[in-house]
């Protein structure tokens, strides 16, 4: 996956920001046979969440599966995808991440959410579950596997523009959300900027992530029930401290390094 370095001028080191996005949900079909490829290289930072997690819970299925399915939550912006050197690493879910299946990484919908993909440049569509988090980029909606890439025929192109519909009873914003301010190489560049926030914002988690690319440390700000307002303090941080701002679901508090 593909993700966008900021240097925060007020702090040292190399700070990884970005901004979050929303989706669309729906089930899953198995993936196609596909050939072993490399990760673009603009897409190789969109590095994963931390493979510190618990082991993956058991799917959970619809109690009504014949059930008629609400309209399904529209987004449309752009997506990458994301191949070696993730694959046959841990997602954040705690799966092994394989990108010959139809899976995907978003940044705030809950885990094992369907959702379909459709390529606003040619009407393909593949349905994908929700394993991951990301992207770390900040005008990007979804990192797509290699499989659901394919697809949609976004594996050259790298990039493209989607409209993702989330598909099933899923309650998007249940649960707690917290906000990405930066990503750094050096930790006590990270400890430095918590301890100025914590004069003004509560709690501040440090996110140690081993990507292939080398250990960042990701700094999240908040604990907030509601996406919506972890938008608003996502805002906030934006106007008042100049941070550019991911909205990020948060799955663990623990597995996320809290400090």
């Amino acid at each position: 996956m593909n993700r966008t370095r900021l240097l925060l001028p007020a702090v040292s080191g190399v700070f990884v920001v970005l901004v979050c996005g929303c989706a669309s949900r729906r089930r899953v079909s198995a993936a196609p046979p596909a050939q072993p490829s490399t990760t673009p290289n603009a897409t190789s930072e969109a590095a994963k969440n931390s493979t510190n997690v618990p082991p993956p819970p058991p799917p959970r299925h619809p109690k009504n599966p014949s059930a008629p399915v609400p309209p399904g939550y529209l987004e449309e912006g752009n997506a990458s995808w994301y191949g070696n050197p993730f694959h046959g690493r841990r997602a954040s879910n705690g799966e092994i991440y394989d990108m010959y299946k139809l899976t995907a990484a978003h940044r705030t919908l809950p885990f094992d959410t369907m959702v379909r993909v459709t390529n606003l440049n040619n009407g393909k569509s593949t349905t994908v579950r929700i394993t991951d988090r990301g992207p770390f980029v900040e005008n990007r909606i979804i990192d797509l596997s290699l499989a659901a890439a394919r697809e949609i025929e976004s594996v050259g192109p790298g990039v493209v523009p989607v409209r993702l519909e989330v598909l099933g009873n899923v309650d998007i914003e249940d649960g707690f959300f917290t906000v990405q301010v930066g990503a750094f190489r050096e930790r006590s560049n990270a400890e430095r900027l918590r301890d100025r926030l914590a004069v003004s914002y509560s709690p501040i988690f440090i996110q140690q992530y081993d990507s292939p690319e080398g250990t960042f440390y990701r700094l999240r700000v908040g604990k907030v029930s509601g996406e919506d307002a972890a938008k608003e303090l996502a805002e906030q941080l934006r106007s008042r401290e100049g941070f550019t701002t991911l909205v990020f679901r948060l799955d663990d508090v623990k597995s996320a390094g809290a400090n």
